[in-house]
């Protein structure tokens, strides 16, 4: 078993490739944690888990990551991802993402509803949402990806 997170900190970035991956590569790239190997995880954060604006961790650690993303080659599409982080008062909190064709309004809109319903689901009282999202119009081929990633 992995140690708990203690940390986590919300990215996200856009970006243009000469193909799906490295269309992704790059976004991962500009959201800052395009040097992590990110191990996807489902979507709860930890008990009294800190906030911290940016990443200090070396390249190459294994990065627990809860991430939305959506890559497009349709020339002029209008892609968005974005994550959102629902608090409880005391208790663990919940992450959503999501990514797709929308804006970036429309994006976190979506992972806002899906914080609301998840906290219904399990019965917390939901008393704080943080979100964040990237909106990028496609050139050639273009990727959209918005993450948390939690650390140590």
């Amino acid at each position: 078993m992995l140690p708990t997170p203690r940390k986590f900190t919300i990215v996200s970035g856009s970006s243009e490739g000469d193909t799906k991956l490295t269309a992704f590569d790059k976004a991962l790239l500009d959201a800052g944690i395009g040097n992590l190997n990110l191990l996807k995880v489902s979507s709860i954060l930890p008990p009294n888990a800190e906030y911290v604006e940016r990443l200090e961790i070396p390249p190459g650690s294994l990065t627990p990551t809860a991430y939305g993303s959506f890559v497009s080659d349709v020339q002029g599409e209008v892609i968005a991802a974005a994550v959102g982080v629902g608090f409880s008062e005391k208790d663990y909190g919940v992450i959503m993402e999501f990514g797709g064709v929308c804006t970036r309004q429309e994006a976190e809109a979506r992972v806002k509803q899906m914080i609301e319903e998840a906290f219904a689901v399990r019965g917390l009282k939901l008393a704080k949402v943080m979100t964040k999202g990237v909106e990028h119009r496609v050139e050639k081929i273009g990727c959209v990806f918005a993450a948390v990633a939690l650390w140590y």
